[in-house]
């Protein structure tokens, strides 16, 4: 294997056999836990008359992603495309993390069980006084996700931050032959490590955690647990006194911080080191190189102030459009009733309205499959739509009724179903449902197909003659 260091096409990576180029890289994906992490800011200058606690003067709220969300948002702020897969719950800290996090990364969202998690620490003059923890949130068995697969298959490379919530179990199967640079951040409560990462990252107690007793020490942990997992490296990270760097050939390399930042917050700092390592194999780096870069961006960022000095734009989502399958995700993670039903929607008129909104009054919400252009003209004829699928889909999203519209470019909607897996699949007409050509995907799934009447007189071909 030529010297990575010398700009060579192919690259080694421990989970698979080698890397794609620098040239043709695809995005970091990272895959993990995300928290809502709240810094309540302000002053204390006297004591609670009726008890010996410090008052805070409140000054300010700030508000960002913690955990893996942390992790890929400082990797898009280094100028990366990131896609992070993550468990979000469907409440209001979860729409907040959503907020925070829509603006600057690709989101897949899972449904998560449970209240999303927040960390609350209060602040006083750069110090932290108390946190409180709220939120029980965890993935038990996170479902297949075709758009998480899709991600991890086009990956640069793959950063596993495991805040022990359970979304680190579904990497096992999503990296298996996996073929790209894999770093994993392990956790006390998470998942052990998956055989032959490129790079573990983890702190001193998560590897003293890692190996049964005797604990020797961090050199000895980093040599076990390179040979035990069979990864590429094992880098146990030592706070401001750096890394120490076990790597599969049997070296040991120390790793110190170019930066002593004393009395710092060093809250972040391991998914600061993390993450720029990943970046930096993803760029192609040897480990070693990878480790350094880490080391040294950490260090630098506790300097910075830490995560308390990380500062994001929140967005006001109100009712942000979701994806059709992160709808039928958290409506089935909630017990809900998923109801679906397709069509062209070409000149949205009385009769669709109706039909809507009678659909989602058979359930919890409603997602609308949506004909392309194509699919309406091989269907329809050359002359439609007369709208085109992008105002189409602007229409029907503006209903109160739609609770997410997914577009499908087949002639039936029989694969947006097997992806959607509703409840109940609603037809406006005449239909048997033995007559669908989605019927044969309605009986494998076990959904019931409801008949819906139309309104007499209304209809797209109607309205166009009456147009003409």
């Amino acid at each position: 294997m030529t010297d990575p260091r010398r700009g060579q096409d192919i690259r080694r990576g421990r989970l698979g056999e080698a890397r794609r180029s620098p040239a043709v890289m695809g995005p970091l994906v990272v895959i993990g836990d995300t928290l809502l992490d709240v810094d309540v800011v302000g002053d204390t200058e006297r004591l609670c008359p009726d008890a010996p606690v410090p008052v805070l003067d409140v000054a300010a709220e700030h508000a960002r992603p913690g955990g893996a969300g942390l992790a890929a948002l400082l990797a898009a702020r280094d100028g990366a495309e990131v896609v992070l897969i993550t468990a979000i719950g469907d409440d209001p800290a979860g729409r907040r993390l959503c907020g925070l996090l829509s603006a600057e990364l690709d989101l897949v969202r899972l449904p998560l069980r449970g209240g999303t998690v927040r960390k609350t620490r209060i602040r006083a003059r750069g110090q932290t006084l108390l946190r409180m923890d709220t939120g029980d949130g965890t993935v038990h068995h996170a479902p297949e996700h075709a758009k998480a697969a899709e991600a991890v298959a086009r990956a640069g490379a793959v950063l596993v931050a495991d805040y022990g919530r359970g979304v680190a179990a579904m990497a096992r199967e999503l990296l298996r032959g996996c073929r790209v640079p894999v770093v994993w951040d392990p956790h006390p409560r998470g998942d052990r490590p998956v055989a032959g990462c490129t790079l573990l990252t983890p702190s001193e107690a998560e590897a003293r955690l890692l190996c049964p007793l005797p604990y020797a020490g961090p050199d000895q942990a980093a040599h076990r647990l390179v040979r035990e997992l069979r990864a590429g490296a094992v880098a146990v990270t030592l706070g401001r006194h750096g890394a120490a760097l076990a790597l599969s050939g049997g070296s040991l390399t120390k790793v110190p911080a170019p930066v002593l930042a004393i009395g710092q917050d060093v809250c972040g700092a391991g998914d600061r080191l993390a993450s720029a390592a990943a970046l930096a194999l993803r760029a192609g780096a040897d480990v070693e190189e990878a480790v350094a870069i880490g080391v040294g961006e950490a260090s630098r960022f506790v300097e910075r102030g830490g995560a308390a000095a990380v500062r994001v734009q929140e967005q006001e989502l109100g009712d942000r459009p979701r994806t059709a399958i992160e709808v039928a995700e958290l409506t089935r993670a909630s017990g809900g009733r998923l109801i679906a039903t397709g069509g062209c929607f070409d000149l949205l008129h009385a009769g669709h309205v109706s039909l809507l909104r009678r659909a989602r009054a058979l359930g919890d919400a409603l997602v609308v499959c949506v004909n392309s252009d194509d699919s309406v003209r091989r269907l329809k004829g050359r002359a439609r739509p007369v709208v085109d699928a992008r105002d189409r889909v602007e229409v029907l999203r503006a209903l109160s009724c739609v609770d997410a519209v997914l577009v499908f470019d087949e002639d039936t909607p029989a694969r947006a179903i097997e992806l959607l897996r509703p409840d109940v699949w609603v037809k406006g007409g005449d239909y048997e449902g033995g007559n669908l050509p989605e019927s044969e995907v309605l009986a494998g799934l076990g959904a019931e197909t409801v008949v819906l009447s139309l309104l007499p007189g209304r209809s797209t071909t109607n309205l166009i003659r009456e147009i003409r």
